[in-house]
């Protein structure tokens, strides 16, 4: 048998006075009556329908569970894969501290606003790569996301569309329901240096696919700072990058998404979570458990019969 709630010491020490107490009640009683030259036996049956019922009533309320039945556990919500561009530019400082760290602070509170869904977490620059699978542990998913930074891959320019394959690989492998509730959030500041296949935006829209595309930086833009100054070109120049505003809108228009844009320190994603919020449900997982439940009420039962027998039976407390 297992127990839905425990006493505390402060509980035990409470129920050990009261047991005393009515204890030394009925012992008052005898000494009384055998002052009196007369018997109070008429209240021993008083004594033990009082602690039955006492007995009973604190069992319930301690919460008996036991026997075991099946339950199906059913969770909604949505697959949420979030793809982050880890190039070099995504360092500039045009929105400070850089780029990239408002993104992470962005995320990190995106994921705590839509508590009960799944979200899996994508890097990219040339190529793309699963950096977190998905998850509903958003502790474990936070973690991931501040472990982000422009060094973890290898090549230093942008192809937004490996990232959007991999994104549509990954979807597609969860689930063939071309009904369920996919979401894509792509971070990227747009300077992207890759072709797409035609025919991405077409899959895109077959399966339900309506990327959220967040712009990050501002078109006046800014350097690239290093630890050994600005970044510089293969010819010696100072890098300066800015947002690819007009690329990204027409990415948008061809696969039929949303933009929207980080351009300040003060910007966010609440207009991202209200989108998504809005999004329908769906089953993201189904499990059968044994449990055990609790039957409280049985113990509840009996000692509400036995509260009302102690009222309507009197007895004489001291027979003369």
């Amino acid at each position: 048998m297992n127990w839905n709630h425990s006493l505390t010491q402060t509980e035990y020490l409470f129920i050990a006075v009261f047991v005393l107490l009515y204890g030394y009640y009925f012992f008052r009683i005898f000494r009384v009556a055998r002052l009196l030259g007369t018997t109070a036996w008429a209240t021993i049956p008083k004594f033990f329908l009082r602690s039955g019922y006492f007995t009973l009533l604190l069992v319930a309320l301690l919460g008996p569970s036991f026997g075991v039945v099946e339950k199906e556990l059913v969770s909604e919500g949505k697959d949420i894969y979030i793809a982050v561009d880890l190039s070099k530019s995504m360092d500039a400082t045009d929105i400070p501290p850089t780029r990239l760290e408002k993104v992470k602070y962005e995320l990190k509170r995106l994921i705590n606003a839509l508590p009960g869904n799944r979200f899996g977490l994508l890097v990219f620059s040339t190529e793309a790569y699963v950096h977190a699978p998905l998850t509903s542990d958003q502790g474990a998913l936070a973690l991931f996301i501040q472990s982000l930074n422009t060094n973890l891959v290898p090549e230093s320019g942008t192809n937004l569309c490996s990232a959007v394959e991999l994104a549509l690989r990954k979807q597609l492998a969860e689930t063939t329901d071309v009904n369920q509730t996919k979401v894509l959030i792509l971070l990227t500041d747009g300077e992207d240096f890759g072709e797409c296949d035609p025919a991405l935006a077409v899959q895109l829209r077959r399966y339900g696919i309506a990327p959220f595309v967040v712009g990050v930086g501002t078109e006046t833009g800014s350097t690239i700072p290093t630890a050994k100054g600005q970044l510089l070109d293969k010819d010696g120049r100072v890098v300066h990058t800015h947002l690819n505003r007009s690329y990204l809108r027409q990415f948008v228009q061809e696969t039929r998404g949303s933009y929207l844009e980080l351009a300040s320190s003060s910007g966010d994603l609440t207009p991202l979570v209200s989108a998504i919020e809005n999004l329908e449900n769906r089953l993201v997982d189904q499990r059968k458990l044994e449990v055990t439940t609790n039957k409280y009420y049985y113990f509840l039962v009996v000692a509400l019969v036995l509260i009302a027998i102690d009222l309507l039976v009197t007895v004489r407390t001291f027979k003369l």
